[in-house]
């Protein structure tokens, strides 16, 4: 089984922190979308026939499509991969979108899950992050969305929010709790250089949070939601029994999956391969018959390391056995590794190692110390 992932790299506004390719003019959108119809087409064989068992559209806002853009990707998938296996449909979507006209849409579609970007249900910091939506659509499109059909529903939050308070976080997790969604994702606020927090953060406007302040709002996010019966498969995100993200699971598992559109990343096992991140360049070397794009071959090192950072980060763990089956590299015999476990930052079951609550909090540093080079 595999997986498509389709970037839609249109928004109506920017938001503050994001450093994702998008742009806000929407002129191209039509053009974008036969482009990514004919990606589809060249890119036919790149999983080898495997069946397809999730399709996720992200952006940027997939929901700006029209019904004819989504009919023109639509086509170009339906044509060229077999979707018989499809278990999982994903589209990250706004408050502010989900109108009942477009709901309506979603699900004649085919989309069987919502991923929102809500990040705050405070008014006061949406429009700090420069969000098209408020706190009572925040609330409401999660109602809309139900009535509509949809069951398997996601939100985001954001944490680390510099002035926010530590009860305005625990505010924010319970009013989630209580919208009862299926699946939620938290983020810590990344300052990144080219965004507009960035540039604030360069001129000393704003001052990111530390690190100790962010290490205790992810400890109350892992505490409430756990005790509220959410589950934590991945560092950053928690769902209700059986409502793990199957695509973003498979990211994680090492699953094979073809990323279609500007900035698209995509894996087939031996090597990686990245979109370029401009629409117009994107659309041209389509239009030529070959898309823009770099291709890394992957060494046995980066497979391993991979593997470490991905796995390391989940429930289901590290296994040991694996390792050593496909690549001849067991972890049992890194002295790093027997130090995070007598430390108490990594546990062993099983042949598999799991990293602990404390371990949680320092995640890519522990993977990143266990890495290979070679």
């Amino acid at each position: 089984m595999a997986g498509i992932y389709l970037h839609i790299p249109f928004c109506k506004q920017a938001c503050h922190y994001c450093d994702f390719h998008f742009s806000t003019n929407q002129a191209l959108k039509t053009e974008l979308s036969l482009a990514i119809a004919k990606e589809l087409s060249v890119q036919a064989n790149y999983l080898k026939s495997q069946p397809i068992e999730t399709i996720y559209w992200g952006g940027g806002t997939p929901t700006l499509l029209t019904a004819n853009e989504f009919e023109i990707i639509l086509n170009g998938l339906h044509a060229h991969f077999d979707l018989s296996n499809v278990k999982e449909v994903t589209i990250e979507a706004n408050p502010d979108d989900l109108s009942k006209t477009k709901l309506e849409l979603l699900n004649q579609l085919g989309f069987n899950r919502l991923s929102i970007g809500i990040q705050s249900f405070d008014d006061a910091t949406l429009a700090y992050f420069n969000r098209a939506h408020n706190s009572e659509e925040a609330v409401s499109c999660i109602d809309n969305s139900r009535k509509a059909g949809f069951e398997n529903i996601s939100i985001d939050l954001m944490y680390s929010v510099p002035n926010q308070s530590i009860d305005k976080w625990k505010q924010a997790i319970e009013q989630a709790i209580s919208l009862d969604p299926q699946h939620i994702s938290a983020y810590c606020l990344t300052i990144e250089d080219k965004t507009v927090f960035g540039k604030q953060h360069k001129k000393g406007i704003i001052k990111a949070v530390d690190e100790e302040s962010s290490a205790a709002n992810f400890e109350i996010l892992m505490e409430t939601l756990s005790k509220s019966g959410y589950q934590q498969y991945e560092i950053s995100n928690f769902c209700r029994p059986g409502w793990e993200s199957k695509h973003n699971s498979n990211y994680w598992r090492q699953v094979h999956y073809l990323g279609v559109g500007p900035s698209a990343h995509s894996f087939n096992g031996t090597s990686r391969q990245a979109n370029c991140s401009n629409n117009h360049l994107y659309i041209k070397s389509l239009n030529a018959g070959t898309p823009s794009c770099e291709v890394e071959v992957l060494t046995r090192e980066n497979k391993i390391n991979e593997y470490l950072f991905t796995s390391l980060r989940t429930s289901w763990g590290c296994n040991r056995d694996f390792l050593i089956g496909a690549y001849q590299f067991d972890l049992a015999t890194s002295p790093i590794m027997q130090s995070f476990i007598a430390n108490g930052f990594v546990t062993e079951k099983d042949h598999t190692y799991f990293l602990t609550r404390k371990g949680l909090l320092m995640a890519d540093h522990i993977s990143g110390e266990l890495f290979i080079s070679e």
